[in-house]
């Protein structure tokens, strides 16, 4: 049966979100349709709409892909998804099957990727639709609807007794930045970090230096009211760029007699993300790449590189998406990670516009949209 429910549209880049009326049809073979419980409110969501970051995908499209929900049907050919499982949709695939999936190297699954990344699912239409009017599905998730239909390799199924309104948050923001720490910069113990940019994020990739037994955390951000929450994460200190005449990755240098060990981009700035890059030591300093940008070219001084510096960058944390976010909620409930703590606000859907001015304005780190 096709479901009918209310979504946060956007009808054209720029426009805020409106509310309608809309009809979700039944999953198709190899996909899930979920009531979506819980979603955050993530800046790159806010990017596609209004930012200048992102490539161009097709309009009209529900944005959200952070979220957590509960399987209402399966289609043909399911098998690992049943009605009533608590679940996490994932913007990163992973099929078990392919050379990526059996590569420890790399987290890269490509099933469906292509027609996810343009809003669509494998049939190369969306399951979303609104006045007669094929709806795009954001990242293939659209969590910005009160039901949607996912793919079963883009699918997490959690434990029946995680708390949606909490773990949703692991659907993105939460695991790339602990995972651009424990992952992808295998942060070591006694060393040196610098954090670049402290929302959602940033915050999370502090707690993967502190969790890794990193001496020092230096938190970066233009925004001071930003430092007290840091430090809740485990920043040892916290540097305002604009208190400072001199570009920032001199001043960490002078702070650290030479530069950071780690340092790690969770802003998406290419700029910052050569900031980032020059505040690590030479011969052995490292920098992780996990903000977010599309378009953006990052200059980079070879000689840097040559001196023995190492630039990466990083997906989702570097997490395999359907073994490691059940995992990861795991370690929340065993209280190995923070999650409460990042949650600034909560809201119901019809304030999503409300959500996206608390981010852009700096006052909230995540919003949590009931649904």
């Amino acid at each position: 049966m096709v479901i009918k429910c209310k979504a946060a549209l956007a009808w054209e880049p720029g426009k805020p979100l409106a509310i309608e009326d809309v009809e979700v049809d039944p999953p198709k073979v190899h996909e899930v349709r979920i009531k979506i419980v819980a979603t955050g409110v993530c800046h790159t969501d806010w990017e596609y709409l209004y930012g200048q970051g992102m490539k161009v995908r097709p309009f009209p499209l529900v944005l959200g892909h952070e979220a957590a929900g509960v399987v209402e049907s399966v289609g043909p050919e399911v098998t690992k998804f049943s009605p009533g499982d608590k679940v996490i949709p994932l913007f990163l695939p992973q099929c078990g099957e392919c050379e990526r999936c059996l590569s420890p190297k790399t987290n890269h699954c490509r099933k469906n990727w292509a027609n996810m990344q343009v809003g669509v699912l494998a049939d190369g239409t969306s399951r979303i639709s609104c006045k007669g009017q094929q709806v795009y599905q954001f990242l293939g998730i659209s969590s910005f609807c009160q039901y949607t239909v996912v793919p079963d390799t883009s699918l997490a199924k959690i434990r029946c007794d995680a708390p949606l309104d909490k773990v949703c948050l692991l659907g993105c923001g939460v695991s790339t930045g602990y995972g651009a720490a424990v992952n992808t910069g295998k942060v070591k113990k006694q060393s040196s970090c610098a954090v670049f940019g402290l929302g959602a994020v940033g915050l999370a990739a502090v707690m993967g230096c502190q969790v890794a037994g990193a001496k020092r955390i230096i938190g970066v951000d233009i925004n001071p009211d930003k430092f007290e929450k840091a430090a809740v994460f485990g920043a040892t200190e916290c540097v305002n760029p604009k208190d400072h005449k001199k570009p920032i990755q001199e001043v960490l240098a002078e702070m650290t007699d030479g530069g950071v060990d780690y340092a790690l981009e969770c802003v998406g700035d290419p700029a910052i993300m050569t900031a980032a890059f020059e505040s690590t030591k030479d011969a052995w300093g490292s920098c992780v790449i996990a903000g977010w940008t599309e378009t953006g070219m990052m200059n980079v001084v070879v000689e840097k590189i040559l001196m023995g510096r190492t630039l990466s960058g990083t997906y989702f944390g570097g997490w395999k998406s359907v073994e490691d976010v059940p995992k990861l909620v795991d370690d929340y409930m065993n209280k190995k990670l923070k999650l409460d703590e990042f949650i600034t606000h909560n809201l119901p859907l019809d304030q999503i516009n409300v959500a996206f001015g608390l981010l852009k304005s700096g006052n909230s780190i995540r919003t949590v949209i009931s649904l």
